[in-house]
């Protein structure tokens, strides 16, 4: 099946002996016992069977696991890493990961951040201990291209786990399993979801390995799990996933493209530009460029939160990938340790008629 078809049929596992067209929700918290049967549902549920089944076919995994937060999912990789081990992570990582990493894990593991679009400094990170290297390309908010076919290799011949945060290119645009990664990530909050309404973290794996297995046990010892009711809605959201993310990337190549010619635009920031410097990579690894862009206004941080309170289709409010346009001053989010510049505001790109969304960002703008 090709995605599109995936998407639509894949998740959609009916048990029902009435064989309802779409899949039931399955709310029971217990199961009858019986031979190679589910047993409780922090463990296994069928619509979780489902989504996870899905996942894996959508990023050409072996297997997936699902969780109640991106965060949830992220941090489960780390928690299976034996104490003591070193992880190599972008310096522009998502802030939320970032800080779990620094915080739950301080005096267990160490990390050493660095800018990943640099082959160099990511072979000079590796370290004795190094037993996983975390990519997140497109990054957030900055949107750099991390090349990652190259830097799987250097893991490769270290015997280092490599893992890709793929939720800003999702499976319609870039595939990590295919280009050397062994797992990939999502907060499935984002386009997974695409409607603002459904928290959820999700892991694929590229083969069933020993570390596969630890990371299963966290899931489910650990037990920060989706609901079916949210395992239900994603496989619904999924469907819908290639057309949508389609649209994005449609309207924020537009968008980026009079932004860079906006007077009052300092610099704008989408990898489907020739200018970006990663470009070229992300030419060779992704077949769109995604629904995220970041700019910076030319002023300070007053002057961008003036145009977005200027803004009337572009609703203030943190996270990415619904159907409506959003739109934050990343560093007021991200806090007073950010790396972001204070005038870069970043931008989740909807599905709304492009002349409303050129109409309200140029009478912000001036």
């Amino acid at each position: 099946m090709k995605l599109e078809t995936l998407a639509i049929h894949c998740g959609n596992i009916v048990t029902d002996s009435e064989k309802p067209v779409v899949q039931p929700i399955a709310l029971s918290t217990t199961f009858i016992h019986q031979p190679d049967s589910m047993i409780y549902s922090r463990a296994n549920n069928p619509n979780r069977a489902a989504l996870e089944k899905l996942l894996a076919a959508l990023e050409m995994g072996e297997d997936a696991a699902a969780f109640s937060s991106g965060n949830a999912a992220g941090v489960s990789v780390f928690q299976a890493l034996e104490p003591g081990s070193h992880i190599i992570a972008p310096d522009d990582m998502y802030h939320g990961l970032k800080k779990g990493i620094l915080t739950l894990f301080a005096g267990v593991l160490e990390a050493s951040f660095v800018d990943m679009t640099d082959l160099k400094a990511v072979e000079n990170a590796f370290q004795p201990n190094t037993k996983l290297v975390w990519i997140e390309t497109p990054s957030n908010p900055l949107l750099k291209i991390t090349d990652i076919s190259a830097v799987a290799q250097m893991a490769k011949k270290r015997n280092v786990i490599v893992a890709c945060d793929n939720t800003f290119a999702t499976p319609v645009f870039q595939n990590p399993l295919n280009l050397g990664a062994d797992i990939v990530m999502h907060s499935s909050t984002k386009f997974f979801g695409g409607h603002s309404d459904i928290l959820g973290g999700a892991l694929v794996t590229k083969v069933k390995d020993a570390f596969w297995e630890k990371v299963k046990n966290v899931q489910t010892t650990g037990g920060a799990v989706p609901s079916p009711m949210d395992c239900y809605y994603l496989c619904r959201s999924i469907k819908t996933l290639p057309y949508r993310m389609k649209g994005h990337a449609e309207h924020a190549m537009v968008l980026a493209n009079f932004l860079s010619q906006y007077e009052g635009v300092e610099k704008v920031f989408y990898p489907g530009f020739k200018e970006h410097p990663g470009h070229e990579i992300a030419t060779k690894q992704m077949t769109g460029f995604g629904g995220i862009l970041s700019f910076q206004v030319k002023g300070d941080a007053a002057k961008a939160d003036l145009v977005i309170s200027k803004l009337k289709y572009f609703t203030n409010a943190t996270s990415l990938g619904g159907v409506e346009s959003l739109i934050e001053r990343r560093a007021a989010s991200e806090g007073p340790d950010t790396l972001t510049p204070q005038n870069l505001i970043r931008v989740s790109v909807g599905l709304e008629h492009l002349d409303d969304l050129l109409e309200d960002l140029d009478q912000a703008l001036k």
